[in-house]
């Protein structure tokens, strides 16, 4: 499906991202990685996922919080792989505390890596999409880029604002073959979350099951997580043919949470 195509993935070290990583080399893409971790865990997990689907696979340890790491990680996979065909923005990180007492400097943390970075990871690549007629942009934004949670405020921040700019970029680019889109998950089950979900379970004295279904899952009507391989799935969907005219979209993966 993406033989001759090269992916470029934020965040791909574990969780979301690495799923999306993998659906699209086992569809034939060569896949730069891009995220944090141990060296030795992430040259693990590069060389298995090389082996595992035949695709040219590597890693840059750019710093997405620094606009020109992000223009040399565009450089470095147009180097690599001679372009960037797939660009998925899906490095994130989180905190929670109220308005009044958010840290100056975890504002400024999310917007750089969830809205900034991803600003200029489109910025960088979009010419050479450009020159190819050919492009698919994503961007994980969360169902926060749809409607708020209280003590969240950076992210719903980010997260509505990369929705706007999801928008604004699929207009721009219109009539080239080059779409932009928004995938909006609800609560999927990550090592994030599993720390979240340990960590609620301390605070409030109960056992997983009921942190899961009463804290976690409240806003989700399907009281289930959304599963990596259901968003990856999602995601290689918009890489292909058929989803030429989906673009400008903010397509939620959410068990139903935006639909209150």
């Amino acid at each position: 499906m993406l033989k001759n195509k090269s992916a470029l993935v934020t965040g791909s070290t574990s969780g979301i991202g690495l799923g999306i990583a993998r659906a699209l080399a086992q569809a034939g893409a060569k896949v730069m990685l891009n995220g944090l971790g141990e060296p030795a865990a992430i040259e693990r997990t590069r060389r298995e996922l090389a082996e595992a689907t035949g695709s040219d696979v590597r890693f840059h340890s750019a710093d997405l919080t620094r606009p020109d790491e992000v223009a040399a990680l565009i450089a470095a996979t147009e180097a690599a792989f001679g372009g960037v065909d797939i660009l998925v923005n899906n490095a994130g990180i989180q905190f929670v505390a109220p308005v009044d007492e958010f840290p100056a400097a975890k504002w400024d943390a999310i917007q750089d890596i969830v809205l900034n970075a991803s600003f200029h990871a489109i910025h960088a690549a979009l010419p050479g999409m450009k020159r190819r007629n050919w492009g698919r942009i994503i961007n994980l934004v969360s169902a926060h880029g749809l409607v708020a949670s209280p003590f969240k405020s950076a992210y719903v921040a980010a997260k509505h604002g990369l929705v706007g700019l999801t928008k604004t970029v699929a207009l721009e680019v219109a009539e080239t073959n080059i779409t932009c889109n928004a995938i909006c998950p609800g609560y999927v089950r990550t090592p994030l979350i599993e720390g979240q979900i340990e960590a609620q379970a301390k605070a409030h004295n109960l056992p997983h099951d009921r942190v899961i279904r009463e804290v976690i899952l409240a806003a989700q009507p399907t009281k289930r997580f959304i599963e990596i391989d259901e968003v990856a799935a999602l995601a290689l969907f918009l890489c292909g043919e058929q989803a030429r005219s989906i673009t400008g979209t903010a397509l939620p993966i959410d068990g139903g949470w935006t639909a209150r």
